[in-house]
């Protein structure tokens, strides 16, 4: 019986942020993959030097066997910056550079050369500055894989402690968040989560916490009338159709032991309802994951940390989690593909 290695491309994410860092920390480690950083090899080798990390840049061949991760190897998949890079230092002129890094894993994956991605934190905002309109990952990661429709989902903690948090809205600003809900979006982010949580988390009826949008989830209409007009109709409908939903129910309250102790997910309205409880419970070892991909991408839980760049003084536990996890899910898609064959 031959080994099945799940082979994962790492893009290395802002060069003057710690996403480096990370990628070289993370090479000392044993890893049960193959895996690939995207990025320039020359920086990667000047800030494994900077970190004092002895580190030993290979570089990557795409007719390559797969095979597990060495120690203090690292396999680089080289594209250069486009200028010199100083840790802790923003350039929008390397901006291009990230999205390249970006492009070049999507590609691998959709060519099956990689079988995910896992992602360093970038920088939206010098992104931007540099001329190009860009909102996040997921939203890149969609687009360029034609995706009309993806579901931001970060995991964190572990055993019982594990938590689920899926987002209805992704970023945007407050003030848009009521009219993004409505009963079309709203059930075409459900059916995304409640099938991916199926087939690619492998649980056959997951249970699912929904939240309101308004505190106390609108007071019978009295804070609000989405619950009442859009949120309720859909859970209702999809209820009818065999999915298990729990809510709208208030936020404050969702998140206690009565609740997430008999359900696999909870899906909050949007960013900041859901997502501060989650990181306050694992951040630095939580994981963001895209839904909805035909490609599997797991990503950190945490941005670029400039002011960390370059001085070791990091914890790559957000990394490996997303990495542990990617593997995982590639495991399973594999397990899945044979049955069908059987």
């Amino acid at each position: 019986m031959i080994l099945f290695i799940p082979r994962i491309a790492i893009t290395s994410g802002e060069p003057a942020g710690i996403g480096p860092d990370i990628c070289v920390l993370l090479a000392q480690h044993d890893i049960s993959a193959d895996i690939t950083v995207i990025g320039d090899a020359n920086l990667l080798a000047q800030r494994a030097q900077q970190l004092g990390v002895d580190v030993t840049i290979q570089a990557y061949e795409a007719t390559e066997t797969s095979q597990k991760h060495h120690k203090n190897r690292l396999k680089v998949l080289h594209i250069p910056t486009a200028t010199t890079v100083r840790a802790g230092s923003l350039n929008p002129t390397n901006s291009p550079y990230v999205l390249n890094t970006l492009t070049c894993a999507i590609d691998g994956c959709t060519s099956g050369a990689f079988d995910a991605i896992v992602t360093a934190p970038v920088h939206k905002g010098v992104i931007n500055d540099a001329g190009i309109a860009f909102t996040g990952h997921t939203e890149f990661l969609a687009e360029h894989t034609q995706t009309k429709n993806v579901v931001m989902m970060l995991v964190g903690g572990q055993g019982k402690n594990k938590l689920r948090v899926a987002l209805a809205t992704i970023h945007l600003a407050l003030k848009d968040v009521p009219n993004a809900i409505t009963k079309e979006n709203l059930e075409t982010t459900i059916r995304i989560l409640h099938t991916d949580l199926i087939q690619k988390f492998g649980l056959a009826n997951p249970r699912i916490l929904v939240a309101g949008l308004n505190p106390h989830a609108g007071e019978d209409g009295y804070l609000g009338r989405e619950e009442i007009e859009t949120i309720n109709p859909v859970l209702n409908k999809l209820r009818e159709q065999g999915m298990q939903l729990i809510g709208a129910l208030p936020a404050d309250t969702l998140f206690t032991p009565k609740y997430l102790n008999h359900a696999d997910c909870v899906l909050t309205m949007y960013h900041d309802q859901g997502l501060p409880v989650l990181k306050h419970s694992s951040f630095g070892g939580g994981v963001n994951v895209t839904l909805g991909l035909p490609i599997i991408r797991t990503s950190v839980d945490h941005g670029t940390a400039l002011d960390l760049a370059g001085t070791g003084n990091i914890e790559i536990g957000s990394m490996q989690a997303a990495l542990n996890l990617a593997i995982e899910l590639v495991h399973k898609s594999q397990t899945k593909k044979v049955n069908e064959l059987t």
